[in-house]
């Protein structure tokens, strides 16, 4: 029998369809039983990391599972300190501490999310911007919730500007020309650092696994065995499907302002910030793109939130990728790929 895939939903929602199971947010579960030729149930793990939940799914010799599932944790647990801009003594945490002063050393992990984050930056026309960080901190965790006052915002919008951002890959420094300036790399760094947990599950001899982090969902299959099936959000009414996609070896990416927010004063702010305002954009509710591809998929559902569905439509199809909008006037669009991959 079928069992359907619900892939984020919120934890007060979880209990679903598929016969009154109850599945836990984050999780998604293979079609037809295990993408493996094997009849083992898959080891499952979830933990607390980048301000989520991030969950392991992984099939294999019972002897490897567990010990590479820690080693892919901790290997994403060294990137989120590398990484994270809250974090001062991470490598970013230097960057933001240096700039307007000196070059930064950066490993080659970084450095490769940065050049990224410029890519993105210069495809979107600055819809994406890792230095928006600039404009203050803030936090989206629902129980300690905080933001930057509208003055710190009007302020901070001065250093918002990726062109001041210098990478210099032969001496392997990165600089931000100006005093004040801040990187967030949240709309560019978690793909990459589960990808790295997928890798070092690999390494250490799994062929079939999930890594799920709050909307982003990466999977591998064995050759031969069934796809894994991932439930896919409907962005206007995130507690409900609006169909499923299956993945052998791939990436289902998902943005939305469902994800990590806060209410404040009657209203709701969310994690995909406007480079141009400081604020929460005001796009559509969410995106969600699947390709095979980190670089195909990597902070381009943040540049969408930001463009709006109209603009975000015309580039996504220039781009050829798979994709659904949930737009703020309650229509779902989706591309002619995704259209082509997703069942009810």
């Amino acid at each position: 029998m079928t069992r359907p895939v619900y892939a984020g939903l919120p934890a007060t929602r979880r209990r679903l369809l598929a016969g009154g199971t109850a599945l836990l947010a984050g999780w998604a579960l293979p079609l037809r039983g295990e993408p493996s030729r094997t009849a083992a149930a898959p080891l499952r793990v979830q933990r607390p990391l980048m301000g989520t939940r991030v969950g392991i799914a992984a099939v294999g010799d019972p002897g490897l599972l567990a010990p590479a599932i820690e080693a892919a944790y901790a290997e994403m647990a060294r990137l989120v300190a590398m990484m994270s801009h809250y974090q001062p003594t991470s490598v970013v945490g230097a960057i933001n501490l240096a700039a307007g002063l000196q070059p930064v050393a950066v490993p080659r992990e970084l450095m490769q999310v940065l050049q990224a984050a410029q890519s993105v930056a210069r495809q979107s026309h600055g819809a994406f911007d890792a230095t928006v960080g600039s404009v203050g901190r803030w936090h989206f965790d629902p129980a300690a919730p905080a933001m930057p006052t509208p003055q710190q915002i009007a302020r901070g919008l001065g250093g918002v500007d990726w062109r001041q951002l210098v990478l210099d890959d032969h001496a392997g420094t990165a600089l931000l020309t100006r005093r004040g300036m801040r990187l967030d790399l949240g709309g560019i760094a978690k793909l990459p650092i589960l990808h790295a947990g997928l890798r070092t599950l690999q390494r250490h001899g799994i062929d079939s696994a999930l890594v799920d982090g709050g909307g982003d969902v990466l999977g591998i299959t064995a050759p031969g065995a069934r796809p894994w099936r991932i439930g896919i959000r409907d962005p206007r009414a995130p507690q409900r499907l609006a169909g499923t996609v299956q993945i052998s070896n791939g990436i289902v990416a998902s943005s939305g302002d469902y994800e990590r927010c806060f209410e404040r004063d009657g209203r709701i702010y969310h994690h995909v910030l406007d480079p141009h305002t400081g604020y929460p954009a005001t796009g559509p509710h969410g995106v969600t793109l699947v390709a095979e591809s980190l670089d195909a998929v990597n902070g381009i559902g943040t540049a969408t939130m930001v463009m709006g569905p109209d603009e975000g439509r015309e580039w996504l199809r220039g781009r050829g990728i798979d994709a659904l909008i949930g737009g703020r006037d309650g229509t779902l669009w989706l591309s002619a790929g995704m259209r082509r991959r997703t069942s009810a």
